[in-house]
């Protein structure tokens, strides 16, 4: 085993056996059992539970190597199950918990995944038919009764399973996982990391933001997402700190205050519903007037902060798309300074941070200890550490068009680097549209804008061929609601128009948007108009409104799909 001094080169698994050593009795992780009930998990509980499940693996036939998948919501099992995998000598594949029976059929026979844990789902359903078979299939404890009921059971093998007696031990370049990327641009890929990405970034990131075991962080973004496996799980092996699990959306709330993260990262989508719901509450104005006054200006903000579950957070993050400017600067009102990070599937999430006390706006930090970033041909952002990928899963095809021969993963954004080494990401080479005038306008930094609107969930800003781009926008279920009501469509139509002049006058004469389209179906993950990440699919979106985009493209102001 390696020791502290060495710590890059400790495996998941090597980190765990530290845990145990250095913090058996602390806890490790909080599981919600539903109303006021948890289950807390010690460490010599997380280490016990995976080494029993190791060998069950083993008894199963898993050799090293093998490929073993998870299909779960977030959960205590979700990690030990990796771990588990691990420790038997596998390779883990997680899948995210709302793929389509299709999408689980080509990924676990794209995989050849011998085995597939089965956890908490809310519509196992439209899952269960993609399984091969052959595939053999194990249930956590929070599996829907009908997997419980056909399969053993996680609680039923640990209890009676003696633990493994030695760990697999990996080199650095031997692989630990695929993960499948969520499939904004077509089929998913298979992205392959070795342990060498994962011991890096664990070893790093306490570096980083300075984090200790006593941190608590929420995880409640997918765990099959690069982002939440980086800063979740690797932070909870190598840094011992707590991790509290969410329930479910319903509950996120209740989660949320129950955890009081310390550190607490969140995609753009999730600030903005804060943002927004804490304007309803509290107006901007109001909120400034009262920010004046000295005597409240403490107290509105720790009062504010506690209705999110923020009070107690030190380290506040976002990542996977730009943020609001707008957003940014209202929660540095509240004394609360969110961090744009970059990173994607292809580098473990490990790119670049913005340091606390550092922040530009509208840029996502400089390269993390180890990377190297510059700007190529075309103004493609490249980067290169020990966290790459080493390619895609059976395409070597398509790893060629992405990696370069000396390291260097060209990734798809466009940006440029200031003076101090500090990255502004400007757009997506695929996004990037021209309009019939032959100019150039790239998407994301207007939908930013747009999706800061109270009462805005999301953002398409089209434009291909069109004269001048528009925008199609989706509204929050709460902005729905209040407009089904049949009181609220004038005053909110003014405000999209005050929004549609404001922005126009924010961005250059060819990037001004003829209208914004309130569109009347919801963009979900179910229908494929988003992934499970919440990214737009912007293909299929576009596809999805073929036949009205050209009377769109006609027409002026705001306009409300029929």
């Amino acid at each position: 085993m390696t020791n502290d001094n060495n710590a890059a080169m400790k495996t998941p698994v090597q980190a765990l056996e530290d845990r145990r050593r250095q913090q058996g009795d602390s806890v490790a992780m909080v599981q919600p059992l539903g109303g006021d009930q948890v289950r807390r998990y010690t460490w010599n509980e997380v280490a016990d539970e995976a080494y029993r499940m190791a060998a069950y693996l083993k008894a199963e036939g898993i050799q090293a190597g093998d490929r073993v998948a998870l299909v779960s919501k977030n959960c205590a099992e979700w990690i030990i199950a990796d771990l588990a995998i691990w420790v038997a000598g596998g390779v883990s594949v997680p899948l995210y918990p709302t793929l389509l029976a299709d999408s689980v059929r080509l990924i676990l026979e794209h995989s050849e995944s011998k085995l597939l844990f089965v956890g908490k789902l809310d519509d196992w359903d439209m899952m269960k038919d993609g399984v091969p078979e052959g595939v053999k299939q194990v249930a956590f404890s929070l599996a829907p009764d009908e997997v419980r009921g056909k399969v053993p059971v996680w609680t039923d093998i640990v209890a009676k399973q003696e633990p493994l007696a030695e760990a697999a031990s990996p080199g650095p370049d031997d692989l630990a996982t695929i993960i499948y990327t969520s499939g904004t641009t077509g089929v998913p890929k298979g992205v392959m990391h070795q342990y060498k990405s994962m011991s890096a970034v664990g070893a790093k990131v306490i570096q980083v933001y300075n984090l200790e075991p006593s941190d608590r962080m929420i995880s409640y973004l997918p765990l099959s997402h690069v982002a939440e496996r980086a800063a979740v799980e690797m932070a909870l092996l190598y840094v011992g700190n707590t991790v509290y699990f969410a329930e479910s959306l319903d509950t996120f709330g209740e989660d949320i205050k129950r955890a009081k993260p310390t550190l607490f990262f969140a995609v753009p989508r999730i600030w903005s519903k804060f943002y927004q719901k804490a304007s309803e509450a509290l107006p901007p104005k109001k909120l400034n007037t009262l920010l004046k006054i000295p005597l409240l200006n403490k107290v509105i903000k720790k009062k504010v902060l506690g209705a999110m579950g923020l009070d107690e957070c030190r380290v506040a993050l976002s990542g996977a798309a730009p943020l609001s400017t707008d957003i940014i600067s209202w929660f540095n009102k509240m004394d609360l300074e969110i961090l744009e990070v970059y990173g994607m599937t292809e580098n473990f999430g490990w790119s670049h941070t913005t340091e606390q006390g550092d922040q530009q706006i509208g840029w996502v930090g400089t390269p993390n200890d180890g990377v190297e970033c510059r700007i190529g041909e075309a103004g493609e952002v490249e980067v290169r550490s020990v966290a790459n990928m080493s390619g895609y899963y059976k395409q070597a095809d398509l790893t060629a068009e992405v990696l370069t021969e000396d390291g260097w993963l060209k990734t798809g954004d466009v940006g440029e680097i200031d003076g101090r080494g500090r990255l502004r990401i400007t757009g997506r080479i695929k996004e990037i549209f021209k309009t019939e005038k032959g100019k150039y306008v790239a998407p994301a930094p207007i939908e930013n804008r747009l999706a800061s609107q109270p009462g805005v969930e999301l953002a398409c800003v089209i434009g291909a061929n069109m004269a001048q781009p528009i925008a199609l926008l989706n509204l929050t279920p709460e902005e729905q609601e209040k407009l089904s009501k049949g009181t609220e469509k004038e005053h909110f139509t003014q405000s999209l128009n005050a929004l549609l002049e404001k922005v126009n006058s924010q961005i250059d004469a060819h990037e001004r948007l003829n209208a914004l389209v309130v569109c009347k179906t919801p963009w979900t993950v179910e229908n494929g108009l988003i992934t499970p990440t919440l990214k737009l699919k912007r293909n299929e979106i576009e596809k999805y409104y073929d036949a009205d985009l050209p009377t769109w493209a006609a027409s002026r102001g705001v306009i409300w799909e029929q």
